[in-house]
């Protein structure tokens, strides 16, 4: 059987992110290069990526995780279907919300193109969709692992490189 990656719908929800001609095609890329990739059955799932600004972002923040700020990603992982729901029903994996401002913020500041960063910032958001998680330092090393690798598939370097030098840096 070949691989078929999950439905995916981008829904853009702000308006500043019509600055960002590429951003649904980006990430629709990366979704299917982390589907590819990753060893979940995505044949026959659903997600959505709502493409939204700091705003909104920071509400889904404060009232789904009680932190009253905005954030780059948030994942939102469905729950389980039940056993009433009928049998050729898709099966949604969850929703994924990036923040337009502090994503543009992000890139600026660590010099990386805007493409680069929302590629990442997808690729981390379907991972937790499917059951990553970087709660702990082992968990956070295999996330990132893959990461990278899904990453360099689409030809985007290695987002932690700058952070595994300082903490080289550190340790020396």
């Amino acid at each position: 059987m070949s691989f078929v990656p999950p439905a995916t719908e981008v829904l853009i929800v702000a308006d500043c992110w019509q600055a960002e001609s590429e951003a649904e095609a980006v990430v629709l890329r990366a979704i299917e290069a982390a589907a590819a990739m990753v060893d979940a059955e995505t044949a026959d799932a659903e997600l959505a990526v709502m493409l939204s600004d700091d705003a909104g972002v920071r509400t889904l923040n404060a009232n789904w995780r009680g932190l009253d700020k905005p954030t780059n990603v948030l994942s939102f992982p469905a729950l389980q279907p039940s056993a009433t729901m009928p049998d050729d029903a898709p099966r949604m994996l969850g929703d994924i919300a990036i923040a337009y401002e502090t994503t543009r913020r992000e890139a600026d500041d660590e010099g990386k193109p805007f493409d680069h960063h929302l590629s990442h910032l997808a690729v981390h958001g379907f991972l937790h969709l499917v059951g990553y998680d970087h709660e702990t330092e082992s968990e956070a090393e295999a996330m990132e692992q893959l990461e990278r690798r899904i990453l360099a598939q689409l030809g985007v370097p290695d987002p932690y490189a700058d952070q595994d030098r300082a903490d080289q840096d550190r340790v020396n």
